[in-house]
C-alpha cells in the first residue's frame, strides 16, 4: 500500500516566474533528473517526486520562492519543457500542467503508449481516478488546479497535483507513487501537502471502508427504509492509531530566517564546500569561472542528488544555492546558476560515455558535507545572507524587480 509522507502548509502568491529564470530552471531541472536517474535509476526520481520534502527543496534550489505554492506550478512545468525532449533517452515523459494542460493528461498518455508501448488507456483512467479521489473522495476545501502526471517506460508513475483554497490564500499539494497502490480508495496517496484545517471528509482513510461500502449499496436502495436499515447494522469501531506524520509548516513570511534553517546542515554544506572543492574541481572540470561560490550551490545541488530523505526537512536552506526571483534570501547570482548548469551538463555528458570521475567528484562532496555535519559551525544566517547580498552585483545579482546595482561605496 502507498504511504503518507507528510504535509505542507504552502502559501498562495500571485506574479509569475520570468522567463530568465523559467530558462534556467529548465536547464537545472533536467540536469539534475538525468544525474538521479544515472546514479540510481528512473523509479529513484519518481520517488523523489512524490516525496513533498525533496520537492519543496528542489523547487528552492532552482531558484523558486522557497516556501510558497508556486514551486509546484514551476517545478512540473520546467520538468516538462526539460524531460520532453529528453524522453526517448531517460524514458521519463511528463504529463498534464496547470489549468487546461491538466485535462489533456489522459490524451497525452494514449499518445505516449502508443509510441512507447505501455498501456496508455489504463493510465488515463488512473489519471482521472486520482484527480477525482482528491477532489470528490478528499472533501478539504481545496480546489484542484494542477495535475502533474509523471511515467515511466514500464509504465510505473508518480502525480503531483494541487487545490487551493482562494479565501484562506492557501494550496494543498497532493503526491501519489504508483508503487505498491493497491487500490485507488483506500489511502492510496504517497502524501498529502496542507494545513490542518479541522476536521474533513475523508473517504479515502481505510476507516471510511464501511461508509463506501454503504453508499454503494445506497445507491440500489434510496427508500427510507433501506436508508434506517443501514444505520442500524452499522456499528462502531475502534480506530486504528494513526501514524504521526511530519508536517512542513511552509510559513507566510518570505524572508529566510534562522529558524527556518537547520544549522548544523548549512554549516556542514560551507565546510565541505571549501574542503572540497579545490581538490575536486578546479582541477578536474576545467569549466571557467568555477570558484568557490559555484561549488557551495554545487554542493546544495549535489545532496538534492544524493540526500536521504531526512536532509530535506528546511527547504529554506537550499535557497541559499541559487537565491529567489522575489529578492529572499538574495537574488539569483545569474553567473553563479550558469556555472551549475554548465558543470552538471559537463558531468552527465561524460558520464554518458562512460567517464564518472566529474558526478563521482559531486557524490564526494555531499558524503563530505554528511560526515562533517552537527561537528563543524561557521558563519550564521544572516552573515551568510548579508555577505550574498553584498556580493550580489558581482555575481550578476538579478531578481523580479531587476538587477542588483554594485554595493554604494563606503
Amino acid at each position: 500500500m502507498a504511504r503518507r509522507a507528510g504535509s505542507a502548509d504552502l502559501p498562495l502568491h500571485g506574479g509569475h516566474v520570468p522567463k530568465w529564470l523559467a530558462d534556467r530552471m529548465t536547464r537545472l531541472g533536467a540536469v539534475v533528473s538525468e544525474a538521479i536517474v544515472h546514479h540510481y535509476g528512473r523509479d529513484e526520481l519518481l520517488r523523489r517526486l512524490s516525496h513533498p520534502f525533496w520537492f519543496q527543496s528542489f523547487g528552492a534550489v532552482m531558484g523558486m520562492d522557497w516556501h510558497s505554492s508556486g514551486i509546484t506550478t514551476s517545478v512540473i512545468g520546467a520538468l516538462k519543457r526539460g524531460l520532453t525532449p529528453l524522453s526517448h533517452e531517460l524514458g521519463i515523459h511528463v504529463c498534464g500542467g496547470r489549468g487546461r494542460h491538466s485535462r489533456q493528461t489522459p490524451h497525452e498518455l494514449a499518445a505516449i503508449g502508443q509510441r512507447v508501448g505501455f498501456d496508455g488507456a489504463a493510465l488515463a483512467t488512473a489519471s482521472r481516478l486520482v484527480a477525482k479521489v482528491d477532489s470528490a473522495a478528499v472533501q478539504d476545501g481545496f480546489d484542484l488546479y494542477l495535475h502533474g502526471f509523471f511515467v515511466t517506460d514500464e509504465g510505473k508513475w508518480c502525480v503531483v497535483q494541487q487545490g487551493m483554497d482562494g479565501e484562506r490564500r492557501q494550496a494543498r499539494r497532493y503526491h501519489w507513487l504508483s508503487e505498491g497502490i493497491e487500490n485507488f480508495v483506500e489511502e492510496p496517496h504517497a502524501a498529502i501537502d496542507g494545513a490542518a484545517r479541522g476536521e474533513i471528509v475523508n473517504l479515502t482513510d481505510r476507516r471510511a471502508d464501511g461508509s463506501r461500502r454503504g453508499q454503494l449499496d445506497l445507491l440500489h436502495d434510496l427508500g427510507p427504509d433501506g436508508i434506517a436499515r443501514e444505520l442500524a447494522l452499522l456499528e462502531p469501531r475502534a480506530a486504528p492509531a494513526q501514524l504521526a506524520l511530519p508536517h512542513l509548516d511552509m510559513p507566510g513570511h518570505h524572508d529566510v530566517r534562522a529558524e527556518d534553517v537547520i544549522a548544523p546542515r548549512l554549516h556542514a554544506t560551507l565546510a565541505a564546500a571549501a574542503e572540497r572543492g579545490p581538490e575536486d574541481f578546479a582541477g578536474l572540470l576545467l569549466v571557467p569561472g568555477v570558484g568557490a561560490r559555484t561549488v557551495r550551490a554545487l554542493a546544495m545541488v549535489a545532496e538534492v542528488v544524493h540526500g536521504a530523505p531526512f536532509r530535506f526537512s528546511d527547504p529554506a536552506r537550499f535557497s541559499l544555492a541559487h537565491g529567489g526571483k522575489d529578492r529572499h534570501p538574495y537574488p539569483v547570482p545569474l553567473k553563479v546558476y550558469d556555472q551549475t548548469i554548465q558543470v552538471l551538463k559537463t558531468a552527465v555528458a561524460n558520464a554518458r560515455l562512460g567517464r564518472d570521475d566529474e558526478l563521482a567528484a559531486l557524490k564526494r562532496l555531499d558524503d563530505q558535507a554528511r560526515r562533517i555535519d552537527a561537528v563543524v559551525g561557521g558563519q550564521t544566517l544572516e552573515e551568510v545572507i548579508a555577505e550574498e547580498r553584498l556580493l550580489s552585483h558581482g555575481h550578476g545579482g538579478r531578481s523580479v524587480f531587476g538587477w542588483e546595482p554594485p554595493p554604494a561605496s563606503s
